[in-house]
């Protein structure tokens, strides 16, 4: 009876260890399909922020906002700033954020009685200083504003100190009236790279003139 008995319990606890198994190894299945699924969800999601990433065409150097539209700027002004840039040359061009109007009175002290349009681009990075400003003055308000755009640039040759690298650029810059347009150029882009004090302050000149000569060609023209 003893035997008996000992061979129903051996029983029981064989099919015991067994059943256990088998549950182990259905979780284990259970736990590695999922973690194949959330593997296969997470690729998914990061082809598609790929994809879409790739589909919007951001470039470096592109306009902050979305482009020239996306600046505000009238039909005429963004021609003014096409011209500049293709006399420039788009790798030499590097002002890369538009100017709002509470931003032009900010930085430059020029309010927007003073003018009917303008447009203004200034880098963003505060060590760069590459920067176009050109203002359509009201009627009879043009000296006004070259007085104020005069006193802005003088104050950036008083300080040139905060940025040495941008010494000749900043002594390269010019403030010019065309009619009852003033303009601002602090132009050059890669000059400064050359290392050369003197040769950065000729190339940074002769953008500022290229830029100059196209906005009076487009002005005047």
């Amino acid at each position: 009876m003893k035997k008996l008995i000992l061979f129903v319990c051996t029983g029981v606890l064989v099919l015991g260890l067994t059943a256990c198994g088998k549950g182990a190894t259905e979780d284990n299945l259970t736990s590695g399909a999922s973690q194949e699924t959330s593997q296969e969800e997470s690729s998914e999601e990061t082809s598609e922020n790929t994809s879409a990433e790739e589909s919007s065409g951001t470039e470096p150097g592109d306009i902050a906002g979305g482009g020239e539209e996306a600046a505000g700027w009238s039909e005429e002004m963004t021609a003014l700033r096409s011209a500049v840039v293709e006399a420039v040359g788009q790798d030499d061009y590097w002002p890369d954020m538009p100017m709002e109007a509470d931003m032009l009175e900010t930085f430059f002290g020029i309010t927007s009685d003073l003018y009917e349009d303008y447009m203004a681009e200034s880098p963003m990075i505060s060590a760069n200083v590459d920067t176009l400003v050109i203002v359509k003055a009201k009627e009879e308000q043009a000296d006004a504003v070259l007085e104020i755009l005069n006193g802005y640039r003088e104050n950036l040759v008083n300080d040139t100190m905060q940025y040495p690298q941008n010494l000749g650029k900043i002594q390269a810059s010019q403030v010019e009236k065309i009619g009852n347009y003033v303009i601002f150029v602090q132009l050059g882009g890669g000059a400064i790279e050359s290392g050369d004090e003197e040769e950065v302050l000729t190339k940074c000149q002769e953008a500022n003139k290229l830029a100059l000569d196209a906005i009076r060609s487009n002005v005047e023209g």
